[in-house]
Parts: C-alpha cells; sequence; structure tokens
C-alpha cells in the first residue's frame, strides 16, 4: 500500500510544485496562460482520451454505465448544491457563483486523474477518466457557459435564448468533449484504430497529463490565497463530501470492484481548474475560486491518501 501511495501521489504533487514554482520565479508567465491552456486542453489531452476510448472493446464500453452514472450524478448534486449555496448563504453574483460551483464540482480529472488512475491500476483503466471527463463536461460546462453567457446576452429574450444555444453547442464541440465522443463511436461501431495513428495520438497525448499538472501548480502561483468560511466550506464539498456521495452511490449500484475503487478516488480528486479558466475568459475574477483550487489541492494530499488506501481494503 504504501509503494501505491507513493507511485500514485508523489508524482502528481512533484509536477504541480515544479509548475508553481515555475510562476512563482517568474520563469514562466503564470498571468497568461491561454496558450499553455490550448495545449491541454485542446490537443494533448483530447489526443490522449481520444485513444484511450477508440481502442477500448465497446463490450468493455458497455460494462462503464455504474461509473458514468456515479460520477456524472455526483457532480451535478454538487454543483446545484455549491451553487445554491453560493447564491443564498454567500450572496454573490450569479457568474461568480457559477465560477466557484464548478470549482468545487467538477474534480481534476485531466490533471490529476489520469496519472492517479495510471498509477493505482495500469493504462488500460485510463478509459473511466476518459469517460467520466466526457459525459461530465458533457452536462456540467453548457450550464457554467449558459449562466456566463447569460449576463453578457441582449435583453432581448429571444436573442438571449439563441445566444444560450449557441454556448451550449459551442461546450459540446470543445476538443476536450469532442474527442472521446468520436473515440466511443470508433469502438461502437468497431473500427479499428491503425497503430500510426494511434502512435501518433499518443506521442502528444502521453505528455497530457504531466502538462496539465504542470498548468495546475502554474495558475495555483498566481492566486492570492484567502481562507475564509466560503473556500472551507468549498473546499469540505470537494474533498471530502463529493467521496462520500460516490461511496454511497457505489453501494446502490451493480458495479465491479475496480470500477467502484475508481469512482471513489476520482471524486476524491481536488478541485480542477476549469472554473478558474473559465472566469479567466469571461473575466469574471474570483478569489474564492482560485483559493479553494489551492487549498484542495494541498489538502488533497491528505484525503487522496485517506481514500487509497480505505478503498484497498475492500
Amino acid at each position: 500500500m504504501t509503494a501505491i501511495l507513493l507511485d500514485a501521489l508523489v508524482p502528481i504533487f512533484a509536477v504541480l510544485a515544479l509548475g508553481y514554482f515555475a510562476g512563482w520565479v517568474r520563469d514562466i508567465d503564470n498571468h497568461h496562460v491561454a496558450e499553455l491552456n490550448a495545449l491541454v486542453m485542446d490537443f494533448a489531452l483530447p489526443a490522449a482520451l481520444f485513444v484511450a476510448t477508440a481502442s477500448t472493446p465497446r463490450a468493455m464500453l458497455e460494462t462503464q454505465w455504474p461509473l458514468l452514472l456515479v460520477l456524472t450524478a455526483t457532480t451535478l448534486l454538487l454543483y446545484g448544491l455549491a451553487y445554491w449555496m453560493q447564491r443564498r448563504l454567500f450572496s454573490l453574483g450569479s457568474n461568480a457563483a457559477s465560477i466557484q460551483a464548478l470549482t468545487i464540482a467538477q474534480p481534476n480529472y485531466g490533471a490529476a486523474g489520469l496519472p492517479l488512475i495510471a498509477a493505482v491500476f495500469d493504462a488500460s483503466h485510463l478509459i473511466y477518466v476518459a469517460l467520466t471527463l466526457a459525459f461530465t463536461s458533457i452536462f456540467v460546462s453548457p450550464l457554467v457557459l449558459a449562466v456566463l453567457e447569460t449576463s453578457r446576452a441582449p435583453r432581448d429574450k429571444s436573442a438571449a435564448s439563441v445566444v444560450v444555444f449557441r454556448a451550449i453547442v459551442s461546450s459540446l464541440l470543445k476538443p476536450i468533449v469532442l474527442s472521446p465522443i468520436i473515440g466511443i463511436m470508433f469502438s461502437f461501431l468497431g473500427l479499428p484504430l491503425p497503430d500510426f495513428v494511434a502512435h501518433s495520438f499518443n506521442l502528444i497525448g502521453q505528455a497530457g497529463g504531466g502538462i496539465a499538472l504542470f498548468l495546475t501548480g502554474l495558475i495555483l502561483s498566481s492566486q492570492q490565497v484567502i481562507l475564509n468560511s466560503n473556500v472551507i466550506a468549498g473546499t469540505f464539498l470537494k474533498n471530502v463530501v463529493h467521496p462520500f456521495l460516490a461511496a454511497g452511490a457505489v453501494a446502490l449500484l451493480p458495479i465491479s470492484q475496480d470500477a467502484a475503487r475508481a469512482a471513489i478516488l476520482l471524486a476524491a480528486l481536488p478541485s480542477g481548474f476549469f472554473g478558474v479558466l473559465f472566469g479567466l475568459r469571461y473575466d469574471v475574477k474570483s478569489a474564492d475560486a482560485g483559493s479553494t483550487l489551492i487549498v484542495s489541492s494541498i489538502l488533497s494530499a491528505a484525503t487522496l491518501a485517506i481514500a487509497l488506501t480505505i478503498t484497498g481494503r475492500t
């Protein structure tokens, strides 16, 4: 168990620390990360997710519905709860509330999930991350984009609805969402993935997890840390409540032992950086979201270790 903990957690936090250090010493500009974000979100991770889904046998894909139901349902539930808390308890506007709720609800699948699952299981189990990232992005990202786009839409309700509809369609066409969907189509249609195609995508895809972790550390280094009731509540929801919700859902569904463990571990991941990046894109500055990202990432060194230990005994 000690070896698994070290293999799974040390590389994740080592690369996070490297990215943080690079931003802290200003070796890399940590305030303008659009290019690095495009590399991760539009090329590296989509390539890895495409190969993972396209090379998975159809029979294996068809057995993953309990995992997807657990993580998609718990993420949506957590987003709804977090959004309500931001609006009612912390009196935030709709834009800031949606950014913070996304930060709380969406785990860091791409950066931390890929290396974690690869370390605990093996490369063939990366399908867990690929499918989960695709499905949660399909259902959660459009909600956030709809809120953000509505605030910029014209007062005319018909025109505003068109803007929101376009935002939802645009989110579904993002490479990070579209690539695993295309990979799933390859798998279900039984289309073979030529070796030269797989090797080409793997060449950049294998770097996706490391670059995403480095980018996360870089983003963290640019955030001012505040520790208020909102940040504490958000971190508690993400690092503690989310894995408990997943564990409860797992107990109610017919799910394999590996998939059950993966579901709980993926739910126990720290907050992802989608909320912060959406905020940057829509000029929504949220010190709460940035601080939640930092505190959740630091605390996950303990909560992930606990989740690994507990699920390893079941």
